[in-house]
């Protein structure tokens, strides 16, 4: 297969491998000669078409051209321009039930297992890992946390391992943005996937350490500790070696239970996307979302720019008209941060993705929203909320930019225990959650194999959905029950915390 129409209403193909100018290729029943060289990933016009008219990809416009085209024309940035504007008025068309099922996931149900093994906490939450994490409350004491993290870790008396989660912030923000931090960091620190805590605070900054305590609400004492290193007398290092110490012979003593699958909650991420993305990784990551809903867990859709064009699918998908609104709600108050900035709300993707072949926001959105596969929409989260507080089993859209750290700890800190991240042009980097990375093209795969966890390329090579997704659901659970993802291997772990105001 050279080329694909995704679907019967499109007006381009996408070209599975380079095209060649003056090559003639089937699509249908139709022969089509190549005009322009066509770079793998990347889209071609299948009739003649007049300026301004749509483009159509996914069965929805893409945006319009800005130039009038011949069959067989490559169809870029350089000559597609996107339809978005600004704040719209929706109304809600609630999807037929018929909708809201795949019918690969549907053949998938009952071959999957139905449970993983993991900790079980006090509050009966469940983790998949059981670190000790330490926790800065502001970025000037980054230095000594790292240095807590390394010394700790360099002990060969310890099975378990510290890692210190440092950051720029804590400290001269204001109002949002510095509820922004706050908000982040509890939630790390009550994340279940921690088997301990060690909050360490300087002692002068706007993050105060008692009130960020406070902040917690309801925790395990024994388990998540605070240090303030302007209050300790002496070195701060021998202190904080003393608490980890305490807390490595607590976290030493736990074992993992089987569970059941309804605990699972995933969080789904897209980053370097490629024309690929919307045929192979993320449509893929659908099903396994689907699958993990049906078991009764939880999946959680972020990155609001990358759904600005196809909020309507998602819109529809709500469950009753009060999502709904939520969901118009988190739309539009992502286009009014845009705007409040003075930039557009269908700003171009990446050089990255247009190099593999994206062209407009909405064409990355339409696929970009795949990931999160055709299940009810049951919750909608504000940034840096939990979905133990505010969320609810079944598929959750949680407000965070496109940014892949922000996005990404965003996820993680809303309470999901693995990040699945698909990717056409490839990052190394990890949250501090597993991140597992699934390559939209067999390219990447072999290339990075050090960053790339699993290969959904192969769907461009015969192999079928089904059988691919029931391989990609036993990996998922595999890594839920301790097998490490590689940013895990490569010990790439960080966080990224939203900053949108002024520093005092």
């Amino acid at each position: 297969m050279k080329a694909i129409q995704i679907n019967p209403a499109d007006n381009v193909a996408v070209a599975i491998q380079p095209l060649s100018a003056g090559e003639g290729i089937n699509i249908g029943k139709r022969l089509i000669t190549i005009i322009d060289d066509i770079p793998a990933g990347h889209k071609f016009l299948l009739e003649n078409t007049d300026s301004g008219m749509n483009i159509i990809k996914y069965g929805y416009p893409i945006g319009t051209l800005s130039l009038s085209l011949k069959q067989g024309n490559l169809i870029n940035e350089t000559n597609l321009r996107t339809n978005l504007k600004g704040l719209l008025s929706y109304d809600y068309h609630p999807v037929s039930e018929v909708d809201t099922i795949n019918p690969t996931a549907s053949c998938l149900v009952s071959e999957i297992p139905k449970t993983f093994s993991a900790y079980k906490r006090k509050n009966g939450e469940v983790g998949i890992r059981n670190d000790i994490w330490i926790i800065p409350t502001v970025g000037c004491v980054n230095g000594i946390c790292q240095q807590l993290a390394n010394t700790f870790n360099s002990s060969l008396s310890h099975v378990c391992k510290a890692i210190a989660f440092c950051h720029n912030y804590g400290c001269s923000q204001l109002s949002e943005d510095h509820e922004n931090t706050r908000k982040i960091l509890r939630d790390i620190a009550l994340h279940p996937n921690a088997g301990a805590i060690l909050i360490v605070g300087l002692g002068c900054e706007n993050n105060q350490p008692e009130k960020f305590m406070n902040f917690l609400g309801e925790y395990d004492h024994e388990r998540i500790r605070m240090m303030v290193c302007q209050k300790v007398k002496g070195n701060e290092i021998d202190n904080g070696m003393e608490i980890l110490s305490e807390l490595s012979s607590i976290v030493e003593k736990d074992a993992r239970v089987e569970v059941p699958l309804s605990e699972l909650r995933i969080g789904l991420k897209c980053g370097g996307s490629d024309g690929f993305s919307g045929i192979t990784a993320n449509p893929l990551l659908g099903v396994v979302s689907d699958l993990v809903v049906m078991n009764g867990g939880t999946s959680v859709l972020t990155e609001v720019p990358g759904m600005f064009g196809a909020e309507t699918t998602l819109m529809n998908r709500c469950a009753n008209k009060q999502l709904f609104d939520k969901t118009v709600t988190l739309i539009n108050n992502f286009k009014e941060y845009f705007l409040s900035y003075g930039e557009p709300v269908g700003e171009n993707p990446s050089p990255g993705n247009k190099a593999g072949g994206i062209s407009t926001l909405e064409e990355k959105a339409l696929g970009c929203t795949q990931k999160c596969g055709k299940s009810i929409v049951s919750g909608v989260l504000n940034y840096g909320d939990r979905l133990s507080d505010n969320g609810a089993r079944g598929l959750n859209l949680l407000s965070a930019p496109g940014n892949d750290l922000v996005a990404s700890t965003a996820l993680a800190a809303s309470g999901c225990h693995i990040v699945l991240f698909t990717t056409g042009r490839g990052t190394p980097f990890g949250t501090f959650v597993p991140t597992m990375k699934i390559s939209t093209n067999s390219a990447l795969y072999q290339n990075k194999s050090h960053w790339i966890d699993f290969n959904a390329g192969v769907l461009l090579e015969g192999i079928d959905m089904e059988g691919l997704a029931k391989s990609l659901i036993n990996d998922i659970i595999a890594i839920a029950s301790g097998k490490q993802t590689l940013n895990e291997r490569n010990n790439y772990s960080e966080i990224s915390i939203f900053k949108n105001g002024v520093p005092l």
